[in-house]
This record gives structure tokens, sequence and C-alpha cells, in this order.
């Protein structure tokens, strides 16, 4: 399988349940995560590899084990440890996987991959193996001190209120009667998003059976018995930081506010669990939704790349 090139990329069959290609792959995520400052690998990549709906690699080069890889369902992930970068590891992986790019490339074509941190060395890999920059991922992030809290009025008090000038109320998810609506109401609300609005029941039931999760930090919007909006956070166990996971309003709603309320409540939320900051995920082609963070304060924290690869 090896074209004369370092390293050789590592048959999952040797894979995730070897307790030798486990520590070997933590041992490279870990570092890279330490030394980045964030995950190299994101939220769906990690599920899809834990319900084996995509393959785990190791790149070694001789005995040492110098990145990790996944692959899978049109999609690909590779990670170099900060120890073993700058050597050529990433390009010798690819050449092994794809073809020297210099001649034929046997690479599917419209495959995805992503850039975490939007690295010029990224840039350079993807424009040499005939990937294009399709999207930009934006992460922003706020302080949650009282300076920056919005007005008591504005915020729902426990699990519910109602707010006085219209009918919708703000709750908290309830996983027996709400699942099935708001599986429907996120795949039209996102209907064009490639990830979030291809979320299953499934889907959700793996996200619920997450140590971070609680329905108390899943807030929806009712209007009588329908969904109408939504705003799911996420904390991880001991973390001082919260995620605002997903916002999302019915088209119905769009552009009556509802999404800033939703956002109001969702921070209250996480400063009255503890939380110090908040960090969300944005397209940023998004130009309502990026106006609507900053003007709640979120400034820009980092930026993610999607390539996909064009076709021949």
């Amino acid at each position: 399988m090896c074209r004369n090139q370092r390293p050789c990329v590592i048959s999952p069959s040797h894979g995730p349940d070897d307790n030798a290609f486990a520590l070997s792959w933590a041992a490279v995520t870990d570092a890279a995560e330490r030394v980045d400052g964030y995950a190299p690998l994101n939220e769906q990549a990690t599920l899809d590899l834990a319900a084996g709906r995509r393959a785990p690699f190791l790149l070694r080069d001789g005995d040492a084990a110098v990145g990790a890889l996944v692959l899978g369902s049109g999609e690909l992930d590779l990670v170099v440890h900060p120890g073993f970068r700058r050597h050529g590891h990433a390009t010798a992986a690819l050449t092994e996987l794809f073809g020297d790019p210099a001649y034929a490339v046997d690479a599917p074509d419209g495959l995805t991959a992503w850039a975490h941190g939007d690295h010029p060395a990224a840039r350079a890999l993807a424009g040499r193996f005939g990937f294009d920059a399709v999207r930009r991922l934006l992460q922003l992030e706020l302080a949650l001190d009282a300076s920056s809290a919005p007005p008591a009025s504005a915020t729902p008090e426990g699990a519910s209120a109602r707010e006085k000038d219209d009918a919708i109320v703000i709750a908290a998810f309830d996983p027996d009667t709400d699942a099935d609506a708001w599986v429907t109401l996120n795949a039209r609300t996102f209907a064009t998003h490639p990830e979030q609005g291809g979320i299953t029941a499934a889907d959700l039931a793996d996200r619920m059976n997450e140590a971070w999760f609680d329905a108390g930090d899943f807030l929806v919007a009712r209007v009588g018995d329908a969904l109408v909006g939504y705003n799911w956070l996420k904390i991880e166990p001991g973390a001082a930081e919260g995620e605002i996971y997903v916002v999302g309003v019915s088209l119905e709603w769009s552009g009556h506010g509802l999404g800033r309320r939703l956002m109001t409540a969702g921070l209250e939320r996480l400063r009255r669990r503890g939380a110090t900051s908040a960090t969300l995920y944005v397209e940023g082609d998004n130009v309502p939704a990026v106006r609507l963070y900053r003007s709640l304060g979120f400034t820009d924290r980092s930026v993610d790349v999607q390539y996909r690869r064009r076709t021949r």
C-alpha cells in the first residue's frame, strides 16, 4: 500500500478496540488539543467514530504514531501530532490515499475535509490535492459577567415563563413529548444546512445519552402545543464554559425577535449554571445570525474552513 512514502496509513482492522491503538490515538489528539487550543475533531466526527459510521486510521513513521485520520461518509479529517509537524507527514498520508498530486488523483470527487483554525499550511495542502474552500464556520465567544447580563425582566425565571406581550412560552425540553416535534422543526429550520438539517431521531437520542446533556439546558419556545423555536445549550461536566449548541426559529416566527429572546434566555441560563463564558458556532455567510450574536457582545475566537475536492 505504501507508495515509497512515509508514513503508511494503518488499517482500521488494527483499530479502536485495540488498546495500543487507542492509546496512540489519544496521544495524538490530546497533544493537538493542548497545543492548538481546540479539539482536532468536531463533535460529529467523534459521534460517527463511536457509532462505527466512519473509520479511524493512525499515521506512523516507524514505530511512532505521528497523526490520526478519520475517513468515511464522504468526509476526511486529518491531524498531525504537534511534535511531528512540518516534516511532510500530512502530504505523505494524502499521497498514500489519493495518489501523487502531480499525476492522476484517484480520490473521490466531492470529498470534504475540515481545517480547524484556517492555517496557511492547511490551505496549501488542500490546494495541492484539489480541494477548494466552500464554507467558513466562525466560533464566537462572550464573557458572562454581570455587566453583560440582560435585564431580569427579559429572561424566563425557573423552568418556564409566559411572555406578557404574546402567547409564547419558553420552557425546558421534555424528552418524552418534544423529541419528534423538535426533529421535525429542526429539519425545516435547517433544511439547507448540510449537517444540522440532517439530524434524525437516532442522532438526537445519541446526544441525549451524552454526559453533558441536561433537559433543563434545552430551551424550547411554544405557541400552544406547537414548537416554534429552541436554544439548546451545552455545558461539559465540570467546565466553566458553556456553548450555545444550536438555536433555531421556525420560518413563521423568523424576524419577530424570537431568536434574540431565546438567546437572552439561554445566556441567563448559562449564568445561573455557573458558566463564566459562552461560545457558539455560526456559518460565516449567515448575516442575520452573525449580526444578532455580535449585537449581544460576541466576538471572534477562531475560524474553521471546510474544503471540498473539486470535480475533475
